[in-house]
Order: C-alpha cells, then structure tokens, then sequence
C-alpha cells in the first residue's frame, strides 16, 4: 500500500509541476504537454491525437512514476542502507532518474536526442527530479521497509 501512495504522490507532483512549469514558461496547454509524453512512443503523431494521445502520454507518465518507484522499494528491500540517509539517497536517486530518463530513455525513444536545455529547464528539472521524485520515493521505502 505505501508503495502505491508514493507512487501516486510522485507521479501527481511530477505532473503537476511538468504541466504547470510548461504553461507559465512557454504558454503548453496541458493537453500538448501530455502529447509531448506520448510522442515518446508514438512520435510526431502524437500531437495528432488530441484526448487520446494527451490521455496515453499521462498513462506513460504514471507508468514511469510506478516503475522508478517499485525500483528503489526494491533496492531498498535488498540494501537497507538507502533508507537509512533518504534525505540523502533520495536526492541522488532523484539526480539518478533525471540522468537515465534524459539521456538514456529520451535519446531512444522516438523523440530522439535533444539538444542541452535553458539552464532554467536543466536546474528546475535536476531539483524536482531530487526533491519531487527522488526524496519521496526514499522516504516511502523508508516506511515500508521498517
């Protein structure tokens, strides 16, 4: 059950500052943002999709929130030592995410390799992905683990 919840808490947090980082920058409807998630699977069509795409990308979006989270809880439930510092473990799992996703998992995926980003996308990125993403997910595998 924590599991879920922290998942759950990750992945609404996530999105919620994705969509609400995107509008206030760039003026990207919510709906663009999600197809945008999408285009990783299904490329430049998926900003053809309307509902549907916007739909899938949130799907992927909490695919990818669940599974880096059953990762740590994992991790955690064969090394008990990442729980034991999540304010530090956390942040750098946090760090470790942001990494694979950005030039592991994006570069592959049918959106391909980007450019560096604004330093302002880069430094808010890492920080929501230790803060938002990484902390969280340590400090739930902490509770589940005791």
């Amino acid at each position: 059950m924590i599991y879920l919840a922290t998942a759950l808490i990750v992945g609404i947090c996530d999105i919620t500052y994705a969509i609400l980082f995107s509008y206030f920058r760039s003026g990207t409807s919510p709906a663009r943002l999600l197809q945008s998630v999408a285009s990783g699977w299904f490329g430049r069509a998926a900003f053809d999709g309307g509902a549907a795409t916007a739909a899938a990308g949130l799907g992927f979006h909490f695919f990818i929130a669940f599974t880096i989270t059953a990762i740590f809880f994992l991790a955690a439930k064969r090394m008990p030592a990442l729980v034991r510092q999540p304010w530090l473990t956390g942040p750098i799992y946090g760090i470790g995410v942001y990494c694979v996703m950005n030039y592991v998992v994006i570069p592959l995926s049918k959106i391909g390799p980007r450019p560096f980003p604004p330093m302002v996308v880069f430094v808010s990125g890492v920080l929501v992905h230790m803060f938002v993403i990484g902390l969280p997910i340590a400090l739930g595998a902490r509770r589940a683990v005791r």
